[in-house]
């Protein structure tokens, strides 16, 4: 299959604007059927999985698929036959390979495996071109933020995981290797550094963009208005979490610019983008999406999806067809106000709790991104939960391996006192709970860091 590069890219994103929903049908039923095809020549995964096919499927006649089939079938997924699991996996214990090129072709992402099945995902040229493309055609909800961002600094600062080859962290750090120039655009600081540090960073850089996950850029607020913090971004992109109402006006208040969020996953890249009426819409030309229930039935719009499918039309070298995405969504195809035709989505809000420690120096907040991202990479742990109660935490968790239960939670320990340390918190107990993991009783829900009433 012939790569595209970014130009083409951006050519054929902006078309897709001015199709009639008839073009917008068969150019992505076009693509579909070219997908399946090279996935059925070139992956002997797919050819194994489509070999009943006939030629009039449709796309709900094709299987299901999801992290662990791909991970259990890495190999014979990719349509590569060049790549393989173990030399990704060589590949990523050097972390100065994020951002660089695998085999010189392909960028590597990870995912956390916070549902127990971490994995692994590479993007070809195609999909990184159209992940860019769909980012500067569709990242601003306003087309004076544009304007004004151009005319200001250009300067972008996220505040995200640094430690991994994760989808914000890795794509930022391509671009500064591409072009090093952009080192002095681009900075991205770790949501692990204490709050103290963070704020030092952005003082010093100043950024046009503030990014981040919404529940670090809520602790900043406080900064900001104590004076710590003194930065005037144009806009605030928030994204890798929920953005709840309350949260986007608090930001918007303290930091007096507009805030928007996107929906981005490691698998589809920018999912969806949001409009001005807040409304996530899904780039429906690159990413076909299926609401279904558990039991991987079609869920009609207006309806709380269970799960949806995913199927990436840009991927040639990983397809992702089919493919579950755990997140519980509602699509809807009614028209918008804002006159995008494409379908739009709403995401379940499941944001993590902002801790709140006391200390003798006064009130500490730590974002759960950071205790979140020391978890996961502990990778003995296969599923956790974090809780704090009076001023002392409770881990909850699920080992690979039961006898190894004791050891995993020595390490855990260490590397949590010791961040809570450099963050000014001490002499806060970490017990072991022999209680697994758990959804609230009454929301239904699972967060991995909470906070319990006492």
């Amino acid at each position: 299959m012939k790569q595209i590069g970014l130009l083409k890219a951006l050519k054929k994103t902006l078309k897709y604007k001015n199709f009639t929903l008839l073009e917008r049908d068969n150019i992505r039923n076009k693509r579909l059927k070219q997908l399946i095809e090279y996935a059925k020549n070139n992956s002997p995964y797919f050819k194994e999985a489509y070999k009943e096919l006939d030629d009039n499927y449709v796309l709900t006649d094709l299987p299901v698929t999801s992290k662990v089939d791909m991970m259990d079938n890495f190999d014979r997924w990719v349509t590569d036959r060049d790549i393989h699991i173990k030399d990704i996996m060589e590949f990523t214990k050097n972390l100065d390979n994020i951002g660089r090129k695998f085999m010189g072709k392909y960028l590597v992402f990870t995912t956390s495996g916070s549902t127990g099945n971490p994995s692994v995902v590479v993007y070809d040229k195609t999909a990184l071109s159209v992940m860019g493309a769909v980012g500067v055609l569709r990242a601003y909800a306003r087309k004076e933020d544009i304007k004004a961002f151009i005319k200001g600094s250009g300067k972008t600062a996220g505040v995200f995981a640094t430690g991994g080859f994760y989808l914000s962290n890795s794509s930022v750090r391509s671009r500064q290797l591409a072009m090093p120039w952009k080192k002095k655009q681009m900075m991205v600081t770790s949501v692990l550094n204490p709050i103290s540090k963070i704020v030092e960073e952005l003082n010093s850089f100043q950024p046009a963009m503030l990014g981040g996950y919404p529940t670090a850029l809520e602790v900043l607020c406080d900064e900001q208005k104590n004076g710590r913090l003194h930065i005037s971004p144009i806009i605030i992109m928030t994204g890798g979490e929920y953005l709840s109402k309350e949260t986007r006006q608090l930001l918007k208040n303290t930091f007096g610019c507009y805030v928007q969020t996107n929906y981005s996953c490691t698998e589809g890249g920018v999912v969806s983008c949001e409009c001005l009426n807040q409304h996530f819409h899904v780039n429906d030309d690159w990413i076909i999406m299926e609401p279904v229930d558990k039991d991987n039935k079609p869920v009609k719009d207006g309806i709380q999806a269970d799960k949806w499918l995913l199927t990436n039309l840009s991927n040639f070298t990983q397809p992702l067809i089919r493919f579950e995405i755990t997140d519980r969504i509602i699509l809807h195809s009614e028209n918008c106000p804002c006159g995008n035709p494409s379908p739009w989505v709403e995401i379940e809000g499941r944001t993590d709790d902002i801790l709140i420690f006391e200390t003798e120096k006064g009130i500490v907040k730590v974002p759960p991104l950071a205790l979140y991202a020391i978890l996961k990479e502990i990778h003995e742990i296969l599923r956790f939960q974090l809780i704090l109660k009076n001023n002392n935490l409770e881990l909850r968790m699920v080992c690979k391996n039961e006898n190894e239960q004791e050891n995993t939670y020595v390490i855990a320990k260490d590397k949590i006192t010791q961040y809570l340390y450099d963050c000014g918190i001490e002499n806060v107990e970490l017990t072991l709970s022999k209680t697994a993991p758990s959804v609230n009783n009454e929301s239904g829900k699972f967060k991995h860091i909470c906070k319990m009433e006492s």
